[in-house]
């Protein structure tokens, strides 16, 4: 068959450089298949290497039109038909058919480029990134990116050898949004995007809204679809109407790669489960799990914002873990990083090539001791890429909370600056108004469309109003971490007991502040790296009195206002300070000293049951009704003692001796008569304590003392807590 005659087919020159350069904004104008004057189609493909392109016309029987090669790899014909596939023969024995992508109408609506503009865009990863998804008939993947600085864009990927002239995409104008659909690729394929700058580079970047990745160290973005069907609708459903700030809440903080190495998503679906559950914590918080280059960062420098991590399985099966923590009744916390991201050169960084995603004034723009980029909170884009992915993990995993990492770096223009290498805002201040109306907006839109999910802040300084309401103009965290109360409880307990009571005011000062925003105490990987040493190391003494140390803290830390959160290992005391280069330390519990740690572990157990079944330890945590002092200035004993009050009448004496020196016949005030129930002592003999003989009942005395009209006479063991809950005659 010969060549069909063709006319009006040629390529104007000025088109077929910016084509063959991949510059050009809109390759659909060229290519694919448009109307002529006399009612025919002109078809127009790029096959790079082909040696034969043939056009079937019509669907039933179709007729075979045979392509005229015009140059450049590029291939035309005319047909009487906009029905049609081509055949492009490489070799011989290499014959494909295959639907053009670029007879296909753009994939994202107005609607959808209104709302990205508008930076409202609340479902972003259903328009940008890659979709498996049918158009007119025809299966295939969608490709969108956000990339307004760039000259050309084309995807790039081991369906078409990694070549940026085979795939070029078209612009949607002013949105700053690239687009192409391309039939016939399927789940799996590895893709990037070649993205050529107006300066003549050319940058082969990570989709950054790609929902699954190449495992590190490969940097490809990874076309993904999900199968999973959740069986966690009971959970979903119950989670929306409860108070957290009422009920219990324990949480186990989770490096998924180094609680016991070599387990993945599916296998720690079991076994991290089965753990969590049996040491009766109610949540479970996980390390970023978002992908990110370096292991040793842990995950806090974020290549993928919406991609699970592959070291550790699939979406699929990281939506298993989540499955299965929620079938127990444990509720799934994750640390999610909107503050900063890496350098990296396949990532968000310059990511068309000049500053995107980071603030161009490299004064707001970086943070320098991190060596990572600040994102650009005033860029409608940016906001919208951040709060799309807060609702991306909760709606698509199923997250129950999001603890908002380094929210210090995000409030203060200053932070971690020299004089000069910071920039005001508009009034002159340090304030990053910007960063608070982005943390506004995302608290206001998360909790709007998920209730019952919890926001939490890691925020180290004494910014007002971080768990106040948006409605009442603060950040709207429903928690914020109490950074003062970690630093100043593992200053005091560093200490020897002979000096404590020279620093009194360290374990008592947090009281002072204790109601001024809702808390959770955290005990958290910060503290066990870094030369830090782990918790067990930094107890005084032998390993008999850092077992001590270690339950008195506890029990205080239960007993404190404030949720809880302890990082794993901690519960057994594990004596090696955490790498994620190493499991925990499992065989602490075994050996000459092991039970010291094997009763350590069964006291966090006992916490977490005393604690989630007694209301007075958390039904009123952020409220000054829920707690009284009973002693708080005897700083020559290191004795210390308060009630907790639950909703529910219910009263907690809690009786802590801080100090080396056993002493007997302690006299208590306590605000009822009655009988005062020994529940918990950190010194019996189960937990390896002195097992020193204590009054399991104790009747109140109608004799005032310590400001109240009733009192108790106790024994207190050293280096130990007790916990008395009142009842009734």
């Amino acid at each position: 068959m010969g060549f069909q005659p063709v006319s009006h087919t040629a390529i104007d020159d000025h088109d077929r450089t910016l084509l063959t350069q991949c510059r050009h904004h809109d390759p659909h104008s060229i290519y694919g298949c448009h109307p002529d004057e006399q009612g025919n189609f002109v078809v127009r493909t790029r096959q790079l290497g082909a040696h034969k392109v043939e056009i079937l016309v019509g669907t039933k029987t179709p007729k075979v039109v045979e392509c005229q090669p015009i140059g450049d790899d590029i291939f035309v014909a005319v047909i009487d038909s906009p029905e049609y596939q081509l055949r492009v023969t490489w070799s011989e024995e290499n014959t494909v058919v295959v639907d053009d992508p670029y007879r296909f109408l753009p994939t994202l609506g107005e609607l959808d480029i209104h709302l990205l503009r508008e930076g409202r865009h609340e479902r972003l990863w259903e328009v940008l990134g890659s979709r498996v998804r049918t158009v007119d008939g025809v299966s295939g993947v969608s490709f969108a990116v956000w990339a307004p600085n760039a000259v050309g864009v084309a995807v790039i990927g081991d369906f078409c050898g990694w070549n940026p002239n085979q795939f070029p995409m078209r612009s949607m104008g002013e949105s700053g949004i690239w687009e192409i659909f391309i039939p016939g690729i399927t789940a799996g394929a590895v893709y990037k995007y070649a993205i050529h700058t107006g300066e003549g580079w050319r940058l082969d970047k990570a989709d950054p809204v790609a929902r699954a990745t190449e495992e590190p160290p490969r940097t490809g973005s990874v076309v993904t679809e999900s199968s999973y069907v959740w069986k966690d609708s009971e959970w979903m459903s119950q989670r929306a109407t409860i108070d957290y700030m009422s009920t219990p809440m324990s949480v186990y903080e989770v490096h998924l790669g180094s609680w016991r190495q070599g387990l993945g998503y599916r296998e720690l679906a079991t076994e991290l489960v089965a753990y969590v559950k049996e040491m009766g914590y109610t949540h479970v918080e996980f390390m970023p799990v978002a992908e990110h280059p370096f292991g040793g960062s842990w995950g806090y420098q974020v290549s993928g914002y919406y991609a699970p991590t592959a070291r550790w399985g699939t979406p699929d099966e990281l939506k298993l873990l989540i499955d299965a923590f929620h079938a127990e009744g444990i509720g799934v916390i994750m640390d999610w990083v909107p503050a900063h991201f890496p350098k990296d050169d396949f990532a968000l960084g310059r990511f068309d090539g000049q500053p995107l995603y980071e603030h161009p004034d490299w004064r707001r723009g970086e943070q320098q001791d991190w060596g990572t980029y600040v994102f650009n909170f005033g860029r409608n884009e940016v906001r919208n890429f951040l709060v799309a992915n807060a609702l991306y993990w909760l709606e698509e995993f199923h997250i129950d909370g999001l603890r908002v990492d380094a929210v210090a770096s995000m409030l203060y223009l200053d932070y971690s600056r020299k004089e000069g290498e910071w920039l005001p805002n508009e009034f002159g201040g340090r304030e990053n108004l910007e960063a608070v109306q982005f943390l506004q907006e995302m608290n206001a839109t998360v909790h709007k469309n998920h209730a019952g999910v919890l926001t939490i802040a890691e925020e180290s300084t004494s910014w007002p109003g971080v768990t106040t309401p948006t409605d009442f103009n603060g950040l709207g965290f429903n928690l914020k971490w109490n950074m003062g109360w970690m630093n100043d409880t593992l200053v005091y307990f560093k200490l020897d007991p002979i000096h404590r009571s020279w620093h009194h005011n360290d374990i008592t000062f947090s009281l002072v502040y204790a109601f001024s925003e809702n808390y959770c105490l955290p005990f958290s990987h910060d503290e066990v790296v870094h030369g830090k040493g782990s918790l067990w190391a930094r107890m005084p003494g032998d390993a008999w009195n850092k077992a001590a140390g270690l339950r008195t803290l506890f029990a205080y830390m239960y007993a404190h206002p404030g949720k809880k959160l302890l990082f794993q290992g901690q519960e057994f005391g594990q004596v090696l300070e955490w790498s994620e280069a190493r499991s925990l330390s499992w065989d602490d519990m075994v050996g000459w000293e092991g039970e010291y740690h094997e009763t350590l572990q069964q006291l966090s157990k006992d916490l977490n049951r005393l604690y989630s079944t007694s209301p007075a330890l958390h039904t009123q945590d952020h409220s000054p009704a829920g707690f009284s002092w009973v002693k708080s200035d005897d700083a020559a004993n290191n004795i210390l003692a308060f009630v907790r009050y639950g909703l529910d009448g219910e009263k907690m004496l809690c009786v802590f001796n801080f100090g080396g020196t056993s002493i007997d016949n302690y006299k208590f005030g306590v605000p009822e008569s009655g009988n005062w129930q020994c529940v918990l002592n950190t010194d019996a003999g189960v937990y390896v304590g002195t097992n020193a003989i204590l009054e399991q009942n104790v009747a109140a005395w109608d004799t005032g003392w310590d400001g109240y009209d009733h009192s108790i006479t106790v024994n207190i063991p050293a280096m130990s807590a007790q916990y008395y809950r009142w009842t009734e005659l």
